[in-house]
């Protein structure tokens, strides 16, 4: 990959991972609810997702979901699902206490992963990537070499950014109708990122034969 290439792919990637959506809300409803350390299993969950996208994009694999309609659409319903679901949860138990004390390490990363996996729009993301930045004249591994470090160091600053605005919002919301309104806001979000998913169109992507 050339330098040139690696600075818009590095520039692409750092706007797909600075725009905020599921994974960013979630990093900051952890931050504020659990503190920074538990929180960063979510930041770690996220990579996770991120590495085996990133792998399955070099592999083919996303170019072949993606270009199956009813397999794109029956996960994008589900994902929609999922998040309205987390949405209204998160309004409902707004006025609860945070329950970090109550909350598993496991549980905190597995749904962090899911909601950085159920969402099929991340798939044409990471397929754009590799559809506009990848040479096919030269080996994809070797590209993905320089590729990989890239895409997670940006992740990983991106969403350790958002969990500790998480964390200065948790801090500062002293009072406790102030606090509520924010995790209210956040679970909304939710919502909104859900309906938005479940309005979206299906990609008209060809894999090429």
């Amino acid at each position: 990959m050339s330098f040139d290439a690696w600075t818009l792919f590095a520039l692409f990637w750092l706007v797909f991972v600075t725009t905020p959506g599921p994974n960013a809300v979630n990093c900051i409803s952890n931050g504020m609810n659990l503190g920074f350390g538990k929180a960063m299993l979510g930041v770690l969950a996220i990579l996770t997702q991120a590495s085996g996208f990133l792998i399955l994009s070099a592999l083919g694999v996303t170019a072949l979901i993606a270009a199956s309609p009813s397999a794109f659409f029956v996960a994008k319903l589900i994902g929609a699902g999922f998040l309205i679901f987390q949405g209204i949860r998160g309004w409902r138990n707004a006025a609860k206490p945070a329950p970090s004390a109550e909350r598993p390490a496991r549980h905190v990363y597995l749904h962090a992963l899911a909601v950085a996996t159920i969402n099929p729009k991340s798939v044409a993301g990471y397929l754009a990537a590799f559809s506009q930045f990848v040479q096919p004249d030269v080996p994809i591994w070797s590209q993905m070499a320089v590729i990989m470090p890239t895409a997670l160091t940006l992740t990983t600053l991106s969403y350790t950014g958002f969990t500790l605005l998480g964390v200065i919002m948790g801090r500062a919301a002293l009072a406790a109708v102030f606090n509520i309104w924010i995790r209210r806001l956040l679970a909304i979000c939710f919502i909104i990122y859900g309906v938005l998913l479940g309005a979206s169109s299906t990609p008209n992507l060809e894999v090429s034969s």
